[in-house]
């Protein structure tokens, strides 16, 4: 058995079990996109106080984490449900203020279209809140948007992620479906020019699959076959921004949480594979890395 240390300022109460904690404060949708069952399966949007959600993430910072992750399923919808008038952004703010010892906060996947200012203004200025959003983005066509009854167009993309690029180095990842139901050539052609549009980093690449009871389901569907080719081409281009980015970060000194011995991610969720591994005590802390290169989609130390 281990010996039990009396625990002190620098010694938690018990190691983390993962590098990085997870704290959801949201779940269910209010909105009803056409390809989605997630409403039916988990009801409206409900929110978690904000102050329970201060009491969460301080614990798992006392437990030993260097990062907290708050999810949600439509993470950018906190607050609606609430009484008090309060959005994601004064969640971040109260965490960030009431818990001056947490290195890092990141968010989950976001919706562009319900950002609200604090928020935007907190991912431009506040430097212990991550530089990386994945956003749901789903298409870049106009009309394939309507169909999916999505709550933006693509230039509200494309305004959004230059934003966030022009006040900071800012990783930025999308979830993308690919052959929607009458989505034509042109129409796919839109949605792959989006990613260079947006300067994605990262993508979530999805063949659409029809989900029974929902109206896209009904809708007229593209051949399996021409799907399975359109994701195919949404992930070869996602991979090439990626390797992109990558390269830009070679010779550069990155913040990194170390996952494990061999692996870890900086500061915008690139992951970083250690030359030397780490001992295991480093696991869960952050550390500065050298980057000599990159290689399968990842960084790699000297």
């Amino acid at each position: 058995f281990a010996t039990v240390r009396p625990r002190t300022a620098s010694t938690p109460s018990s190691r983390p079990r993962r590098a990085r904690a997870y704290v959801e404060v949201q779940n269910g949708c209010d909105h009803r996109c056409t390809f989605c069952v997630i409403p039916f399966g988990r009801g409206d949007s409900r929110s978690v106080p904000t102050a329970d959600i201060v009491r969460q993430v301080r614990s798992r910072r006392d437990q030993g984490y260097r990062e907290v992750v708050l999810t949600g399923v439509d993470l950018t919808a906190y607050g609606l449900d609430l009484p008090e008038q309060v959005v994601l952004g004064h969640v971040v703010a109260r965490i960030l203020r009431d818990i001056p010892d947490l290195p890092r906060l990141r968010l989950s996947s976001i919706d562009a279209a319900e950002v609200d200012p604090i928020l935007e203004e907190l991912l431009l200025c506040e430097p212990r809140l991550m530089p990386h959003v994945h956003l749901s983005l789903q298409a870049g066509d106009d009309l394939i948007l309507k169909r999916m009854k999505r709550r933006h167009c693509r230039e509200d993309a494309i305004r959004f992620c230059a934003r966030l690029r022009n006040g900071r180095d800012m990783a930025i990842g999308a979830d993308l479906i690919a052959g929607f139901p009458t989505e034509t050539e042109a129409m796919f052609e839109n949605t792959l020019r989006h990613i260079d549009e947006c300067g994605l980093d990262y993508l979530h690449v999805f063949p659409f699959s029809p989900r029974p009871g929902t109206p896209a389901a009904r809708m007229p569907q593209v051949p399996r076959a021409i799907v399975r080719e359109r994701a195919a081409r949404l992930r070869h281009a996602g991979a090439r921004r990626l390797d992109l980015r990558l390269a830009n970060r070679v010779g550069r000194t990155e913040h990194t949480l170390v996952e494990t011995p061999v692996r870890g991610r900086t500061e915008c969720y690139a992951e970083v594979g250690f030359a030397v591994p780490r001992p295991q005590q480093d696991v869960g802390n952050i550390v500065s890395v050298s980057i000599a290169a990159c290689a399968g989609g990842r960084l790699l130390t000297a």
